[in-house]
């Protein structure tokens, strides 16, 4: 057993702290550490070895993997005292939450490795275009916004079973290119609105889906687009983010005028939570297998 003045050393780094506070609630891999503290891997498991020389954490094989767990919880409440000091640690739960969720869901992962597969190799009459379209005639007539627009792809084909589409978007030649669009293919329930996300010009309450499409890493405040989009939907409506997974490709500001590197899932469930939003969910739902490999995150909830 280690000394007390070891032991005592072990807790007072603030990181080892987190780490304990985490697998005294339940067993985790590095891996899940890992997206929870959104640290590296080889410093978690520095941590993970000096707390195990400790005798505070121990580990178990199960497959492929190490879980581990709390081995020594005499400390247990002058670390949950310690927490309060440790700004850090304050979301951990939200994320710890979130990586249980994604490791109960075994389902999800089935599907990504057959989304993967869609579409790789050619199949006479199979493509993403003829799914969207049967997907988009199995849905009910709607008001739907599609915020963020650009010329409006997605809207023309939201338009041809929704009741109404408000296309919004900040670019007047958008704007302007969209609607005469619209208007040469004869789609009249499709309306295109000159406005910012995050004071779009949508009445309160009227609004059975609001849809965010690659466009909410262009808002300066993410957090306030997604406020106006719960104002702007009937209660019971919905609320569809579709957006880039956190990366570090910085070329992206340049190339397509990003102001945000994405998000991660927990900054998205957050925005959607502020905002008054219940039933969340998100999932990672692409992923791109050349370089710079960015992902895609989809997150819904209801208002």
């Amino acid at each position: 057993m280690a000394s007390v003045l070891q032991t005592m050393r072990m807790l007072a780094d603030p990181n080892r702290l987190r780490i304990l506070l985490l697998l005294e609630r339940e067993e985790l891999s590095v891996a899940e550490l890992q997206e929870v503290l959104a640290m590296g891997q080889s410093r978690i498991s520095t941590h993970l070895a000096q707390l195990r020389q400790s005798d505070l954490v121990e580990d178990r094989k199960q497959g492929k993997n190490s879980l581990y767990r709390l081995k020594d919880r005499t400390w247990i409440h002058l670390l949950r005292a310690a927490a309060k000091e440790v700004p850090e640690s304050h979301g951990d739960d939200d994320a710890l939450r979130l990586v249980l969720e994604k490791r109960r869901d075994k389902v999800r992962a089935y599907f990504d490795t057959l989304a993967g597969k869609f579409g790789r190799e050619y199949v006479p009459g199979r493509s993403w275009k003829g799914l969207a379209e049967t997907l988009i005639q199995l849905m009910p007539p709607m008001v739907i916004a599609d915020l963020g627009a650009g010329e409006g792809t997605f809207s023309q084909l939201l338009a041809q079973r929704a009741e109404k589409v408000i296309a919004v978007d900040n670019s007047p030649k958008m704007v302007e290119f969209g609607a005469r669009l619209a208007a040469d293919n004869g789609i009249p329930n499709l309306q295109y609105r000159l406005g910012d996300l995050e004071s779009p010009p949508v009445e309160e309450g009227s609004v059975d889906l609001a849809f965010f499409s690659q466009s909410l890493h262009h808002a300066l405040h993410p957090a306030k687009a997604v406020e106006s989009a719960w104002k702007m939907l009937k209660p019971g409506g919905r609320i569809v983010i579709l957006d880039l997974k956190k990366h570090n490709f910085e070329q992206a500001r340049e190339l397509y005028a990003d102001t945000w590197l994405g998000f991660s899932e927990l900054e998205l469930r957050g925005f959607l939570a502020d905002a008054g939003f219940k039933d969340i969910q998100s999932w990672v739902v692409d992923r791109e297998r050349q370089a710079p490999a960015l992902e895609t995150i989809l997150a819904v909830g209801t208002r």
